[in-house]
């Protein structure tokens, strides 16, 4: 089918029914002819994934990215991985080390891998390092601009933002909000959902890599009340979803924090 999203390589297909039976929008169905394209396609590419003999092809996405299974790379011990877990702070001192590009490249990978809404990948990243000093610069001379929006709303974070400038402003050294992470990620998604499962990605990302990171609330709150710095991040028009600091722990915690009681129901 011309401009089809979905092409079935009549040379390498076996006529299996795979990639029918497991397309949850029904875009393929079985003809005499072996699996054929009618339309629909969610694009979740499961019928990529499961195809045995690499028959199926989307010209539309990026199938120079698809890896193929091997079962030495899923050996992920669960204990380890709880441990893992187990061990991830939320992290407010940073050492003064940049993150390498292939490894602030490789955290925005897990995050663009997490599922979406109906397969929407409307999510977005930015992350900022090399320019952070800027943003950070210009995010403090917006700082009388948020509170002043703050102050109008009668926001609840005011005295908390109040009191972050006055931080900044009056101790040298200081730096709150930031604390001096060398990275920062802005998550960009009018879908929470979306956003918060592509940042949960992230977070174990670092944490395999033995990096800190910290969900930033109050940077989320902020940066959509300075319209020029969003215009200079080149996010004006989006919806700010998430805002993660990372980099590499100052500190090195020696054993996991307590937790309230377990409270599980299994029936």
């Amino acid at each position: 089918m011309e401009g089809s999203r979905v092409v079935i390589q009549k040379d390498f297909c076996v006529g299996c029914g795979l990639c029918v039976s497991d397309c949850p929008s029904s875009a393929l169905r079985m003809t005499d002819e072996g699996p054929a394209y009618v339309g629909r396609c969610l694009e979740c590419g499961h019928c990529v994934a499961v195809c045995p003999t690499n028959a199926v092809v989307m010209p539309q996405l990026d199938m120079g990215g698809v890896v193929e299974y091997d079962p030495r790379r899923f050996q992920v011990d669960p204990a380890c991985l709880l441990n893992t877990m187990k061990f991830r702070r939320s992290v407010r001192f940073y050492a003064n080390k940049p993150l390498p590009l292939p490894l602030l490249t490789q955290l925005l990978e897990a995050g663009r891998h997490a599922p979406t809404a109906k397969n929407t990948q409307a999510t977005r990243f930015v992350a900022v390092q090399a320019d952070l000093p800027e943003l950070k610069t210009r995010f403090w001379a917006a700082m009388p601009q948020i509170i002043e929006q703050m102050q109008r709303e009668n926001s609840p974070a005011l005295a908390a933002f109040e009191r972050f400038l006055h931080v900044h402003d009056t101790q040298e050294g200081k730096d709150p909000l930031f604390f001096n992470a060398p990275a920062i990620i802005l998550v960009l998604s009018d879908n929470m959902w979306d956003a918060g499962l592509a940042a949960g990605n992230i977070e174990l990302m670092a944490a395999a890599n033995q990096l800190g990171l910290l969900h930033s609330g109050y940077l989320k709150r902020a940066l959509p009340a300075a319209p020029g710095l969003c215009e200079w991040l080149g996010i004006e028009k989006e919806k700010l979803a998430c805002v993660l600091l990372c980099g590499y722990p100052g500190v090195r915690y020696t054993r996991t924090a307590p937790r309230k009681p377990a409270e599980f129901t299994i029936r």
